[in-house]
């Protein structure tokens, strides 16, 4: 499993008045190679849920084992070696820096691990190429198209050769065709070996033939699950 949670909760401002329940008592596993998808409306908890399966904080209670380490009592410094080493993440706005260029987003993930920026670059065109973006290496992300931002996107994600992949909303900002080639992407990814979450309520996303399974999520509960 790349994924497995049990009894998974999480509170905000715990003991307080303004106390906030995001997450009751989870229970889910995702294989190695799989693409689920998590659907729900805002508020629901999902964003709180991709965040503890990123490794971006622990459940309050509960366990939750992410790419075979145990994170709930793991220390900050190797939840976030842990997050870095094995997660990428797909934001919903792309959250590229316009200022620099797709290289330099694509390579950014590997400035914390200490990459030699000779590496990063062999690293980095090696993605550009399956990307087939390496011809716009030099250019700012300011002046290339919708859908070459999403396959930097992409790139920057998969830059750390990540065993999990993670996509908050990531097609909510898209025209359909772009959503089309984001859901073609992924599909191309699975078939490489990669486990991917989404969240979602496009159906374009989740009704994609690719995807395996969809769980629903209402008030910070799971309420249901198909394909399963």
């Amino acid at each position: 499993m790349q994924i497995e949670l049990n009894s998974v909760n999480k509170y905000y401002n715990r003991g307080q008045h303004n106390e906030v329940y995001a997450l009751k008592n989870i229970s889910f596993s995702v294989q190695e190679g799989e693409i689920v998808c998590i659907r729900g409306p805002s508020g629901s908890g999902k964003s709180t849920l991709l965040s503890i399966i990123g490794c971006l904080y622990p459940p309050t209670s509960g366990t939750a084992i992410i790419c075979g380490r145990q994170i709930a009592r793991l220390p900050d410094h190797f939840l976030t070696r842990h997050r870095r080493e094995n997660i990428g993440f797909i934001f919903q706005r792309f959250n590229l820096i316009e200022s620099l260029t797709v290289l330099e987003n694509i390579t950014l993930p590997l400035l914390p691990l200490g990459v030699p920026p000779a590496e990063r670059t062999v690293r980095a065109r090696k993605v550009m190429e399956e990307l087939q973006i390496g011809h716009r290496e030099k250019f700012r992300v300011n002046g290339i198209s919708g859908g070459e931002m999403q396959r930097v996107a992409i790139g920057r994600a998969l830059i750390n050769n990540p065993r999990l992949l993670l996509a908050d909303e990531p097609t909510a900002h898209l025209d359909p065709q772009l959503r089309s080639s984001f859901m073609d992407a992924m599909a191309d990814l699975k078939k490489s070996g990669k486990t991917i979450v989404i969240t979602s309520h496009d159906i374009q996303v989740t009704g994609h033939p690719k995807v395996d399974r969809c769980f629903t999520m209402e008030d910070g509960t799971m309420t249901a699950g198909d394909g399963i």
